[in-house]
């Protein structure tokens, strides 16, 4: 590819990712679907999560857990590294920052600080995210009362009272 395409092909990467954190924030789960191949697989494992295959079951656990309009987020994706490994394939790192408001009712909010480490492929013309692997450098809970850094210990620990809670 030329140089010119290159740049057109990782620009339209960018606007995949902006649709990404738009859609999610203003929680549009039709349109935030359409950014992923069917086969998405998302791993949030590393940062307390899980691993979910398929876009349909990733959209319905995001919706399922941050889907409340009370549920404020913003996700803001940085300083992209965007790769080309072919005409239809590609690869990616953003920088992250996302606001979560955990509990409305008590102002809990998390604020969080990693990385999206992402593949895309090109079909019909159009740029998807084919994998997402979420890494945090950091969380802090907050609310006007009290602050909280959240240790990878104490994460992992929430991660599994939450999964038991689902069971």
């Amino acid at each position: 590819m030329d140089d010119v395409t290159v740049l057109l092909e990782i620009e339209a990467i960018k606007q995949l990712k902006a649709r990404y954190c738009r859609h999610l924030d203003a929680k549009d789960w039709q349109a935030w679907r359409a950014v992923f191949t069917d086969d998405f697989v998302s791993d949030t494992s590393q940062a307390g999560g899980e691993v979910v295959i398929g876009a349909e079951k990733f959209v319905a656990f995001t919706r399922n857990n941050l889907g409340k309009a009370s549920q404020q987020t913003v996700h803001q994706v940085h300083a992209p590294e965007i790769e080309l490994t072919s005409a239809t394939t590609a690869r990616g790192i953003w920088a992250l920052q996302d606001v979560v408001r955990l509990v409305p009712a008590l102002s809990i909010t998390l604020y969080g600080y990693g990385h999206y480490r992402e593949t895309y492929e090109k079909s019909d013309g159009h740029w998807r995210i084919k994998t997402s692997k979420l890494t945090r450098l950091r969380e802090d809970i907050v609310n006007p009362v009290f602050s909280l850094r959240v240790s990878e210990r104490m994460r992992n620990a929430g991660a599994r009272l939450v999964r038991r809670s689902a069971e």
